[in-house]
């Protein structure tokens, strides 16, 4: 396992980082620009003179956050990453519905996809609506929030099954993939808690050549089944490492966003459940981890924006 391997996300036409600090950042999403709370923001604002421009603040209030827009912003506006299209909304939660630090994990698995699908080796699935037949790469998107890495995969040739126990969600990555394009067949839409799910794939023996999990530290499934990270990853991982085909090429990624672990807590986890399946010829296991920054426009400045662990077997 190579430790360390930061990923950083660079400024797109449609996304960068202005600026940051006093426990804020500043983004511009397409034409909007907000700025919302970020505790790793530390720092002293390096622009501060380019914060009035702000469409819309995320302020707390009595205990409670909510958006000042301060200039018009529509109910929801449409932005691109490369050939993936996707809404942008503010929600109460302070999110727009796209975590831009994801952008170099977009381009890794999109090369994973078409890597497998070049080589022409897929594994069989037994699924409903994913045949024996089908040549495509099969692959597993848990808690896939509003689904532009599924959009991505989908794109490059996979055939997605996307997962999550929000119907608003749902919905929202649903539209994002159909202004993309995407084909009504290329991804099965899921409205189910993730391990549940990944529970009863494993009886029906279903096997998947990539699986991308991205778990809240906290959550609720549809039917109001309890995650904790704390107490489900590692178990969740076990599970995962039956459904993970046994194929060349076959990939894993795993995602942390504010659950307070260190990247290197997450990669061992995935080695102590993954152990034989990234053994390499020399005894060593092999994959990455590290930190997803996001960088300022200008400058060498950074936010730590989460943690991530991924593997090729």
């Amino acid at each position: 396992m190579k430790y360390d391997q930061h990923l950083t996300t660079l400024p797109w036409s449609d996304y960068e980082l202005i600026d940051s600090g006093d426990n804020m950042k500043l983004e511009r999403f397409g034409e909007v620009i907000v700025a919302r709370p970020e505790t790793q923001a530390l720092w002293a604002k390096r622009r501060p003179e380019l914060w009035h421009d702000a469409h819309a603040v995320f302020v707390f209030r009595d205990k409670r956050g909510g958006w000042d827009v301060r200039k018009p912003v529509p109910d929801v506006w449409e932005l691109a990453w490369r050939d993936a299209k996707f809404t942008a909304a503010l929600t109460s939660f302070k999110h727009t519905g796209i975590f831009p630090e994801q952008a170099p994990n977009w381009e890794w698995l999109e090369g994973r996809v078409k890597a497998i699908s070049m080589s022409d080796i897929v594994s069989p699935t037994s699924d409903v609506g994913l045949t024996m037949s089908d040549i495509s790469p099969h692959v597993l998107n848990l808690f896939g929030y509003t689904g532009i890495a599924s959009v991505v995969v989908a794109q490059a040739g996979a055939k997605v099954t996307h997962v999550d126990a929000s119907k608003q969600s749902l919905d929202w990555a649903h539209d994002n993939a159909r202004r993309s394009g995407v084909s009504e067949d290329a991804i099965r839409w899921v409205l189910d808690d993730a391990f549940a799910f990944a529970r009863r794939e494993l009886r029906r023996d279903v096997h998947y050549d990539g699986i991308i999990l991205d778990p809240p530290a906290f959550g609720r499934g549809a039917k109001g089944e309890v995650w904790k990270i704390e107490e489900a990853l590692p178990e969740l991982l076990i599970t995962l490492h039956d459904l993970l085909a046994d194929t060349p090429g076959s990939f894993f990624l795993l995602n942390g966003y504010a659950a307070g672990y260190a990247p290197r807590s997450f990669a061992q986890a995935v080695e102590s459940a993954f152990a034989s399946t990234m053994l390499g010829a020399g005894g060593e296991t092999h994959g990455e981890c590290g930190e997803l920054f996001i960088k300022e426009t200008t400058g060498d400045r950074v936010i730590p924006a989460g943690i991530y662990t991924r593997f090729v077997r």
